[in-house]
């Protein structure tokens, strides 16, 4: 007996260490049995979450359960009703989120990028304050005081900040010419990439990012990714872009019936994991009914009987102390939108025939042709400034061209995009609203529909007038869909909604049998909904006939095959998407000078060092999870019953441990080179 407890006592000391080293683990900010109520209303209730060092972070869950909340208790702008919010000395944090765009100024976005580097313009203001001091003096202690600050200043990188600063805000999207505008001429979703690119060169210790890409098109979206893949902190992103969640995230954090659910993984894995956990809390919470059913009625039938009184009674006390699994509840119902189609349309919709549009000397499109044929959803891609919204505009009769376009036969149209708010009575209902679209659907399917983008129970009844602008959006957007059309144009239609709403948006256009086309940044969404891609390049509108990764893989191997031009050789352009019934060009008098390609040797060294990265990101992520697996390990108490097994496993963690940073290191260094033969070679 004294064997068995002198055992249980190791055991337990041995936990209590784990534990003490566990606690003094690095932690940036996290939430300790937090409760957060909003009003009468839980937004979580015991919760913990402790964010670590160079973690990638998911935060996902429906509209409406407090995601954007948790943020802001994270930076301390709400403090909880219950439990602590915890934060490492030191530990600075940034918070891109919608109300930064009630901020101005009449700098320039350059300058205002620049505020990111508080310290260097302190010290660049000080240095020259002190030079002309020592020119004035000569004095030997201000010589000194001069050489710190120039000393400190090249620490802090001082010296480059102005290129650091043009080399991100060009790669989100903002022309060199752009760069000493104002800040205030630019539009809501132009002046968040600003911030975002302040953000972005602050490097704090944790970046918490709600909706970063709302604002942003496909190729600041991609660069946004290849930048934070490679951030040295914590990022948490709040985002409804599957894609780009799977790219980025190594761990996902659900907000769901006012708890916090955790999962090892990206979205993709995620939405596995979730699956399996409903199935099987649901499989426990029926095993538990049943027993608790024959438990009630053996006390129901012996209770008042003599013999059975005492069986009875223990019943009901192994009843009354049982832990009860709740039923998995589906917070939002999986409501499938149906259109209806009256007529069907001719073999062509629409048809543009040289067609071009300018604003000033910003050329649009110019002498370019095309057909939407029945059946066509197409996705129109590209990057901001390239003209898709105009050329919707253009096919939708709204805006004003050069050229021809045609309808075809039997068309009926619909267009969804920002300026068809305005058009919305602010003095109907929502559900009086939807009602004047025609649809013969009744007032139940109307809510029922209603319900998809977001409006529940008695938002049905709320004016138009008391919405928010991106409420009116869904409104709007609910009214395109359930109108008659039988071709529909859509203009950013998943900007307000949630990725649930997305996918029965999706799951609905692919069962409507119109035909469509759509400006989206969402790359989910198109990948899913598009089987035609259209991209304006060179003024021109160029068909892809295929999905949205078909292009992407088309695009990747054209890239390769120019790659493989030689350093002698300009080869011509590889074979793209034609334009339809686009008249022929005539070749230029004047040949276009070419930069010369980089040598085969620089090429064949950028190849292998990308082989291995791609080599070593793999071996990386499987390192990671082995080591989260015997963290996992470590924390199971049963692991401390048997000295051997702890010791076993804790020198196992502390070898994968040390493995991961080794790769880690190599797998940073590998990038720098790669990056810097990317430099040189362009």
């Amino acid at each position: 007996m004294a064997g068995r407890n002198k055992k249980r006592n190791k055991a337990v000391i041995h936990f209590n260490i784990f534990t003490k080293i566990l606690t003094l683990r690095p932690m940036l900010v996290g939430l300790q049995d937090v409760t957060f109520e909003f009003g009468a209303r839980v937004i979580v209730s015991g919760a913990t979450w402790h964010i670590q060092p160079n973690e990638r972070i998911g935060l996902i869950g429906f509209n409406g359960t407090g995601k954007s909340t948790l943020l802001k208790l994270l930076v301390g702008e709400y403090s909880p009703s219950e439990g602590t919010l915890e934060k490492s000395r030191g530990t600075t944090i940034g918070y891109l989120h919608q109300d930064l765009l009630s901020f101005d100024t009449n700098q320039s976005i350059l300058e205002v990028a620049l505020t990111a580097f508080e310290r260097v313009q302190q010290l660049e203001k000080e240095i020259e304050a002190l030079g002309k001091e020592l020119e004035r003096t000569g004095d030997e202690k201000t010589l000194h005081d001069y050489s710190d600050k120039l000393h400190e200043l090249e620490t802090l990188g001082g010296y480059d900040i102005h290129h650091r600063t043009e080399e991100v805000l060009q790669g989100l999207g903002f022309a060199p010419a752009d760069l000493g505008r104002p800040y205030r001429e630019f539009s809501g979703g132009w002046r968040m990439r600003v911030l975002l690119a302040k953000m972005i060169l602050q490097q704090p210790d944790l970046l918490l990012l709600d909706e970063p890409t709302n604002h942003l098109d496909l190729p600041s979206i991609e660069w946004l990714e290849k930048y934070l893949l490679h951030y040295k902190g914590s990022v948490v992103i709040v985002s409804h872009d599957k894609f780009f969640l799977n790219r980025m995230v190594t761990k996902i954090v659900e907000v769901y019936q006012r708890q916090l659910h955790f999962y090892t993984g990206n979205y993709e894995y995620y939405e596995t994991e979730k699956a399996m956990r409903v199935e099987l809390q649901q499989r426990a919470y029926e095993n538990q009914q049943e027993y608790i059913r024959q438990q009630e009625r053996f006390i129901e039938r012996f209770r008042a009987k003599a013999t059975k009184a005492a069986a009875a009674q223990s019943a009901m006390k192994r009843l009354d102390k049982i832990d009860r699994i709740e039923e998995t509840e589906i917070e939002r119902p999986n409501i499938r939108i149906n259109f209806r189609i009256d007529k069907t349309p001719g073999k062509i919709l629409v048809e543009l025939k040289d067609v071009s549009k300018r604003y000033g000397s910003n050329v649009i499109v110019s002498h370019t042709s095309a057909e939407i044929e029945r059946g066509d959803k197409i996705a129109l891609i590209g990057a901001n400034g390239k003209g898709k919204s105009t050329l919707l505009r253009i096919i939708a009769g709204v805006e004003s061209f050069d050229g021809d376009r045609k309808w075809g036969h039997n068309v009926e149209e619909s267009f969804y995009a920002q300026h068809q708010l305005e058009s919305l009575d602010l003095n109907n209902t929502l559900l009086d609203e939807m009602k004047t679209c025609g649809s013969q659907k009744t007032e139940q399917e109307l809510r029922t529909l209603l319900g998809c983008f977001l409006f529940s129970g008695d938002d049905t009844d709320k004016k138009i007038k008391v919405l928010s602008g991106g409420e009116k959006a869904r409104v709007a957007l609910a009214k395109t869909i359930v109108s008659k059309a039988n071709f529909l144009m859509l203009d950013e239609p998943t900007n307000h909604l949630d990725m649930h709403s997305v996918e029965l948006l999706v799951d609905a256009l692919n069962k409507y049998e119109g035909s469509l086309i759509m400006v989206s940044h969402d790359r989910y969404f198109i990948s899913k909904a598009a089987n035609k891609i259209w991209e304006i390049v060179d003024h021109e509108i160029k068909e892809f006939k295929g999905t949205y990764a078909e292009w992407i893989e088309w695009k990747e191997r054209m890239a390769k095959q120019a790659s493989k031009s030689t350093a002698d050789k300009n080869p011509a352009p590889p074979p793209a998407p034609v334009a339809n019934n686009a008249p022929v060009k005539p070749a230029p008098t004047q040949p276009v000078p070419s930069k010369p390609a980089p040598s085969r040797d620089l090429r064949k060294e950028l190849q292998q060092l990308q082989r291995q990265f791609s080599q070593l990101e793999e071996k990386l992520n499987k390192a990671k999870e082995k080591k989260s697996q015997l963290e996992a390990a470590l924390a199971d108490p049963a692991t401390y019953s048997d000295k051997q097994k702890f010791t076993e496993a804790e020198t196992a963690y502390k070898k994968q441990a040390d493995l991961v940073d080794t790769m880690n290191s190599e797998y940073e260094t590998v990038f720098e080179k790669i990056m810097a033969i990317e430099g040189e070679m362009n």
